[in-house]
């Protein structure tokens, strides 16, 4: 039996080369630094905008003096975009131990009925092909490895029915089953999936958008009362990645976690 890994050690990350999808800001950004603390000195951000990709790295290089990060201009919702990213990722850090998916589109809590219905179909690509296809671009590299983690950042929209999320939820839900269902093919690679299910997350885009309607504001107050333990913040998140990334998890995989400050209990 492979012996159990010690607290103090599962956090040592000074070997592990990290990519993260959607690591300009938010969550990714907040991941980012954290891997960076825990002595990640192979990093990559992917992220669709070059100037947003710079910023990150400086705020990554001023929040965690002496670290190393790089950053690559990908779209991953294009297909070809995925797997280039993927090629240069493993070329450059020498291989891919962990994937971190937290790729988001800009959506406004919607009742179905008002969202035109040429918007449905690109709704659903836009929020949930990016962790796919990049899943995918990665995944020959960790079996051939043996080893490898993959986290995404859905949402609780998939677990939970919320007014204006209909499409959203969709999206979500197609996330999280792909995860568990790559989890089931990928074990016997060594290869580990999680999926990481939070609700509104404070100091986001999404936070902004959703608080910025009428509508989906008094949802949210009504959703947010429930938060007893606190609002989700991008560093929760990213704590949670950096355990599921860790020898720490070595046996966890196929598994769904709500991060939601107690709104939800599911």
């Amino acid at each position: 039996m492979t012996k159990s890994p010690k607290a103090a050690d599962g956090f040592d990350f000074s070997g592990t080369a990290v990519l993260i999808a959607g690591g300009t800001s938010g969550v990714g950004l907040a991941t980012a630094v954290v891997f960076a603390q825990a002595g990640c000195r192979r990093l990559m951000l992917l992220g669709r905008n070059e100037e947003r990709g710079k910023r990150a790295i400086d705020h990554l290089l001023t929040a965690v003096p002496g670290a190393s990060a790089e950053f690559f201009a990908a779209d991953v919702n294009d297909p070809g975009a995925a797997e280039g990213a993927a090629q240069e990722a493993h070329r450059r850090l020498g291989a891919i131990d962990v994937l971190v998916c937290s790729t988001v589109a800009p959506y406004q809590p919607t009742l179905l009925h008002e969202i035109p219905i040429e918007d449905v179909r690109h709704i659903l690509t836009q929020q949930a092909l990016g962790p796919l296809l990049i899943s995918r671009a990665v995944l020959p590299f960790l079996r051939e490895q043996g080893s490898g983690s993959i986290i995404t950042i859905a949402s609780d929209a998939a677990k939970v029915p919320t007014p204006g999320e209909t499409c959203l939820g969709a999206a979500m839900a197609a996330i999280v089953t792909f995860s568990r269902t790559l989890a089931l093919e990928a074990k016997r690679y060594g290869v580990r999936v999680n999926a990481i299910t939070p609700s509104l997350i404070v100091d986001t885009g999404s936070y902004d958008r959703a608080m910025d309607q009428e509508f989906s504001k008094k949802i949210f107050d009504r959703i947010t009362a429930q938060a007893h333990l606190g609002l989700t913040e991008p560093v929760d998140l990213a704590n949670l990645v950096l355990f599921l990334a860790s020898p720490l998890s070595r046996l966890i995989t196929g598994q769904v976690v709500s991060v939601n400050g107690g709104i939800s209990i599911a």
